[in-house]
């Protein structure tokens, strides 16, 4: 059996805190988990926490825009917090801009940017 990554609820928002490494399984397992939590819950943002993650490869920075994508189509706003500076440094090396994906520093500062009213969706056009 595969170690499965928590998802939390914080009031509307879902809180996923990476501390294990990430393998294909436990990755594909934490994207069922948090789609099925966010239709169950009807959460408007989740915070996926990176501030265990030291090493960062081109399959984390393809299952963050991935999850933030699945959320995305789910009405959820994805904010990703405590990135490294080498994991940054890293991840714009290896190209991956994570569009569509939010940053901020810290886990206070994540839960803040989606609770900001009428901030949490770009104006579409």
């Amino acid at each position: 059996m595969t170690e499965r990554v928590p998802v939390l609820k914080i009031g509307d928002v879902l809180l996923v805190s990476i501390q294990v490494d990430l393998e294909d399984q436990i990755v594909l397992d934490l994207q069922e988990d948090l789609a099925s939590r966010i239709v169950e819950s009807g959460a408007r943002g989740v915070v996926i926490d990176i501030t265990a993650v030291e090493i960062v490869d081109s399959f984390v920075g393809r299952m963050l825009a991935t999850t933030a994508a699945i959320s995305r189509m789910l009405d959820a706003e994805t904010v990703v917090v405590g990135m490294r500076p080498a994991v940054a440094i890293t991840l714009v090396e290896l190209g991956l801009s994570l569009g569509g994906v939010r940053t901020a520093l810290t886990l206070e500062k994540g839960l803040n940017l989606l609770a900001r009213p009428g901030n949490d969706r770009p104006a579409q056009r």
